[in-house]
């Protein structure tokens, strides 16, 4: 047998694929966390992420919203129909394009994301209590520049 180290063995040095199970998990436990919370309240995580966007943005085409939150656009026609049955949000076509739909957020879903929002920030802050303001900072910067390193 040769004593050069096979090129798998090589790899297994590389703490790349560590590093890639490691952010799934903690990905995908923060996320059973927060789908649990959103749970609590009504709501499912993809008709939050809707809610919240429209809150913070404003009205948004349906094909950006599908866009924004990585969603097919009949995907995001579900989503869009459960939360208008809610009343939490309305549709309307564009004045400019009739081809284009425009969702809002409703009076009632404001009212809802007022009341739940400062529960699940503070949800948040518990779920990532294990990092300290400073390795936060850290964290957001790793990742930022991960993200943008990825070629797509």
């Amino acid at each position: 047998m040769s004593k050069e180290k096979s090129s798998f063995s090589l790899k297994k040095e590389d703490p790349s694929l560590k590093l890639f199970v490691v952010l799934s998990k903690t990905y995908r436990a923060m996320m059973n966390e927060a789908a649990i919370d959103m749970r609590s309240k009504g709501l499912n995580l993809t008709e939050f992420a809707v809610l919240e966007l429209l809150y913070h943005r404003g009205e948004q085409p349906l094909k950006k919203i599908g866009e924004k939150i990585l969603l097919t656009s009949g995907s995001i026609t579900y989503v869009i129909d459960k939360l208008e049955k809610k009343n939490y949000i309305y549709r309307k076509h564009s004045p400019h394009d009739g081809r284009v739909t425009f969702a809002y957020i409703s009076d009632k879903g404001i009212t809802l994301l007022d009341s739940i929002f400062p529960d699940h920030w503070r949800k948040i802050e518990e779920i990532l209590e294990g990092l300290n303001k400073d390795e936060k900072t850290q964290a957001i910067n790793l990742l930022k520049k991960l993200g943008t390193s990825i070629k797509s």
